[in-house]
């Protein structure tokens, strides 16, 4: 009997083990769970967020979201075409562009605005700005000219007609699209703007040019004065799109020229070079490249940035797409020159002396 009840015993504390491992295990597949069915249910609501209100708030129909869409190698395919001359189609013809929008329109679209010679304050001194704006410095410039607004649809179409030009590569068959003539040019490289300009008479303007124009001789931030008014312009997806640059006639600068905030970024004749004084790194300023090393890269579309002996050009006042401070009189964006995009465009500029100039 003795060795019955010690065997009991023995059993007990064995089976109390298996128990007690029994229940840590069964512990921590309810903590696993748990934790599981927590993720899954931030990740449902991040789903039901992303495919619900952020998608309400989409800044399109999403109806035509595949249209916004394309293809891989899709715009590669296009700038092949333009460049072979392929897709040109048919252009306007002269009194087609001039039955469009009137002569009243076209002589308010092709005039230039005077800036005087002075001094002026360029850059910015600010502490958040970014590096690339700093520091803050004088300035003289002697009197130019500068396009009222940006180069229009309409504007580029005569371009293209009368110098046997491609079009932009956004247009389809040679032709502006739908009810945009009033629109700034975009999809156009800074070697297209150069281009036009050298057409027209005219030549783009260089930055200091293109920052007097917008701030005056007060340093102001955006053209109309200090403080951000988003009734004045076309930023941060507020639209959506680009839109007419006659849109927003209280943006005006202080002499007079327009959309000089927002729409599109505008390109300059400027490299992209550190101020004198400036705090930011070298290597901001030196063009880069990505390169894929090996096959597997490529496949993988796993780039180095590599240096190379070239210039980035100025990009100035902020776009449609562009945060607010982006669209600030003195912040520098930059590009590549070959690039394009449908937030960049142009103005041109021309000398005092130089009466001629106008498309």
């Amino acid at each position: 009997m003795a060795v019955r009840s010690q065997y009991r015993r023995q059993l007990s504390d064995v089976e109390r083990a298996k128990r007690k491992r029994f229940l840590s295990a069964t512990l921590v597949t309810c903590a696993g769970l748990a934790m599981v069915g927590g993720s899954l249910h931030v990740v449902d609501l991040g789903h039901s967020r992303i495919y619900g209100e952020m998608r309400a708030k989409a800044t399109y129909d999403l109806a035509y979201e595949s249209e916004r869409i394309r293809a891989a190698g899709e715009d590669i395919t296009l700038h092949e075409r333009h460049e072979a001359n392929k897709s040109l189609g048919t252009p306007y013809t002269s009194d087609e562009l001039d039955a469009l929008i009137g002569p009243e329109l076209w002589a308010d679209l092709d005039t230039l605005m005077t800036v005087p010679a002075s001094d002026f304050r360029m850059g910015s001194d600010r502490i958040r700005t970014s590096e690339q704006n700093r520091p803050q410095f004088t300035v003289t410039l002697p009197e130019y000219r500068i396009d009222k607004y940006p180069t229009t649809n309409i504007q580029y179409a005569r371009f293209v007609a009368e110098a046997g030009y491609r079009a932009p590569l956004d247009w389809r068959e040679g032709r502006i699209p739908t009810e945009k003539e009033l629109h700034p040019v975009t999809m156009i490289s800074w070697y297209d703007a150069y281009n036009y300009c050298s057409w027209a008479g005219k030549r783009l303007p260089s930055e200091a040019e293109w920052e007097k124009a917008a701030r005056g001789v007060d340093a102001r931030r955006w053209p109309w004065g200090e403080h951000m008014d988003v009734e004045r312009l076309n930023t941060y997806y507020s639209v959506g799109s680009t839109t007419p640059v006659t849109q927003f006639p209280s943006g005006a600068s202080p002499y007079g020229v327009m959309d000089m905030a927002g729409n599109v970024f505008e390109w300059l004749d400027t490299d992209f070079e550190p101020y004198v004084g400036s705090d930011a790194p070298s290597e901001l300023f030196k063009g880069k490249m990505g390169v894929a090393s090996t096959p597997a890269d490529r496949a993988m579309k796993v780039v180095d940035l590599v240096g190379v002996d070239a210039k980035y050009k100025v990009l100035r006042g902020g776009s449609w797409k562009s945060d607010p401070f982006s669209a600030t009189t003195y912040h520098r964006n930059y590009s590549w020159p070959h690039y394009a995009s449908d937030f960049f465009g142009f103005r041109c500029a021309a000398d005092a002396t130089n009466e001629g100039a106008g498309s």
